[in-house]
């Protein structure tokens, strides 16, 4: 995908979330599903895993070069990473630390991440397709990506999430 696809991705799913978040106002602290996080859980969960990748992607490229490193790959592809993460799960991988969520108030939740995930988008948009393809970000269960992998994980996620409030 293209930089002006990337965003439009980024966007479309956060505001799918962020719309599927805004059915549950009357059971937002509640899970459906014992031993399953509530929607505001949900929400604090995606918006503590967009905020470093928004943090990254306003660093200088010498400083992410400087502590993640180059790619020595090509940029997998969207199904790819949405592949490789699936199967992750299936072998017991979970948030852990910092990712874990707490529980802010379901009122706030939506706004948060939309205000996030626009900058995010913006600044995605200030990128060159190389840059994309040629810079790591560290993730917690897939090892480093790329920057454009990282985007693309980054929008399946919420679309992840927003299947788990259904």
């Amino acid at each position: 995908m293209r930089i002006q696809e990337l965003q439009r991705l980024l966007e479309d799913t956060h505001n799918r979330f962020v719309e599927a978040l805004g059915e549950h106002t009357s059971d937002g602290d509640r899970p459906r599903i014992a031993g399953k996080w509530s929607p505001a859980q949900q929400a604090d969960h995606l918006y503590r895993s967009i905020r470093p990748v928004n943090l990254a992607f306003a660093m200088p490229e010498f400083l992410l070069r400087l502590l993640f490193g180059r790619a020595n790959r090509p940029s997998r592809s969207y199904d790819e990473v949405v592949e490789k993460y699936k199967r992750k799960l299936a072998e017991g991988g979970r948030a852990s630390g910092v990712f874990l969520p707490g529980s802010p108030p379901l009122s706030t939740s939506g706004s948060r991440i939309q205000h996030v995930a626009r900058q995010l988008t913006n600044r995605v948009g200030r990128c060159s397709e190389e840059k994309l393809d040629r810079l790591l970000l560290p993730h917690p269960l897939l090892g480093k990506l790329t920057l454009r992998e990282m985007i693309y994980f980054t929008a399946y996620h919420a679309e992840h999430h927003r299947l788990q409030l259904s």
